[in-house]
């Protein structure tokens, strides 16, 4: 069976679910989406000279080294070799739903998911008011991961240039969310195949805003409570992820989401759970190709 990755080459977590690949079925192709072609006349698509529309599946770790739109001209050339009857993993317009956050937001708020309380605007004011009503907020770029780009702003003087500044540096539309107290870290409740999977914390370090690794965070295993779970399903259904990673708060006015992963974290589940991801999504991508 050959199963393509696409990721970046060297990534530690492309590479990890390569080798689980390359282990479970003898073949191995890192696919780099900078490098391939997709042609409409001969209905083919191209790696390196690899027709990768005659695999027999793709899975998807990573589509480009950094969120941004132009992942979203990626995905559409992902769309077209799923067309080609190539098995995708994540399918491309589900994982487009997720790469935006404001597309992300809107899916969860329409479906009833407690979020932050979250302002969305282009008008600098109506953001400025928001702050006001709000207290302590983060501004946050509708494409970036690992709390890249964020920003905390706070009421007082500065305020509107703050907001000015954080629109002016390439953020058209003001994502904004008020900071809610956390009990020192979130959760990654993880799910495979629509079922859940395992939780890992991210435990933040002191004096941090956020509980990111990049930002000293680190991750451990956690049992979340039943309500926990039952609201990170609810919200990962409404997008049908193959492999996703919903991040959870624990706030003293009950769970709120922040997010549903495009492509879920290998790195919290290994460090935190002693699980390998990798593998686990392999065999349930060789099952769901192969109907075993």
């Amino acid at each position: 069976m050959e199963i393509g990755v696409v990721g970046i080459t060297e990534g530690w977590s492309t590479e990890k679910l390569a080798d689980a690949v390359e282990k479970k079925t003898g073949f191995r192709c890192v696919i780099d989406l900078a490098e391939i072609s997709v042609d409409m006349a001969r209905n083919k698509a191209f790696f390196k000279g690899r027709a990768i529309s005659d695999f027999d599946g793709l899975i998807i770790k990573k589509v480009g080294p950094a969120y941004s739109p132009d992942l979203l001209d990626r995905l559409e050339l992902l769309r077209c070799i799923e067309s080609m009857g190539v098995r995708i993993f994540s399918e491309p317009e589900r994982i487009h739903r997720v790469l935006n956050r404001l597309s992300c937001t809107t899916g969860l708020f329409k479906a009833g998911i407690p979020l932050p309380p979250t302002v969305v605007t282009e008008d600098v004011g109506e953001a400025v008011e928001a702050v006001r009503n709000f207290g302590p907020c983060v501004l946050k770029p509708l494409y970036t991961s690992k709390a890249r780009g964020m920003t905390i702003v706070q009421p007082g003087n500065g305020l509107r240039e703050d907001v000015a500044n954080f629109k002016a540096s390439g953020n058209q539309m003001i994502y904004l969310q008020k900071v809610v107290e956390l009990p020192g870290q979130d959760l990654g409740v993880v799910f495979l195949g629509g079922q859940y999977l395992t939780t890992y914390a991210r435990v933040g370090k002191k004096g941090s805003w956020n509980t990111t690794t990049n930002s000293g965070g680190k991750y451990q295993h956690y049992e979340p409570s039943e309500e926990v779970k039952a609201i990170a399903q609810k919200a990962q259904a409404i997008f049908g992820l193959d492999f996703t990673c919903v991040d959870v708060a624990e706030t003293p006015d009950g769970p709120v989401v922040f997010e549903v992963s495009a492509f879920g974290g290998f790195r919290g589940l290994l460090e935190g759970c002693g699980m390998d991801a990798a593998a686990l999504y392999t065999d349930h991508v060789y099952k769901e190709i192969s109907g075993e």
